[in-house]
């Protein structure tokens, strides 16, 4: 029986690290494998992307395209997925289902802002489930199999003409 203070690392598991500027005989002295001179031979140095004062490429390129900073980022799952964990056994087809039921059976990782449902694959348990929205195709594939979906999106309001 090994002891818990007798315990190492299993022969040429591990490799000590390089000791650099330790003078000529060690392959790594004199510049320690930075080449010579100048800023990046120093510590400390961030120039990734500079160019000695000329205008950098990626600032000369043209600006594209828009991020919004208030757009949703949902969690996504599919119908095939689902039906996998049901016949699995970790989700019970008879108990009403949202993101917190699918994180516990491990259907998703995290609700992020909200659960959407798509339609990819085939489901025939019949299911309730509520979330944040649904694709069409999702939404027509579980009412087929007996099922129900329940969206919680907040409709916008009608613009008026």
């Amino acid at each position: 029986m090994t002891k818990l203070n007798e315990l190492s690392p299993r022969e040429g598991s591990t490799k000590g690290r390089m000791r650099v500027g330790r003078g000529p005989g060690s392959g790594k002295g004199k510049t320690a494998g930075r080449g010579v001179k100048g800023q990046k031979a120093r510590s400390g140095v961030s120039i990734a992307g500079f160019e000695g004062g000329q205008m950098p490429l990626h600032m000369r390129m043209p600006k594209r395209g828009f991020n919004n900073i208030f757009r949703l980022d949902f969690a996504e799952v599919n119908l095939w997925r689902l039906e996998q964990a049901i016949a699995a056994g970790k989700l019970d087809a008879k108990t009403a289902m949202d993101a917190d039921v699918l994180i516990a059976a491990g259907v998703v990782r995290r609700k992020k802002d909200g659960l959407r449902l798509l339609g990819k694959g085939e489901i025939t348990s019949k299911i309730n489930i509520t979330v944040h929205s649904a694709s069409a195709s999702a939404v027509a594939a579980v009412e087929k199999a007996g099922g129900s979906v329940t969206t919680t999106k907040k409709e916008a309001p009608a613009k008026e003409a």
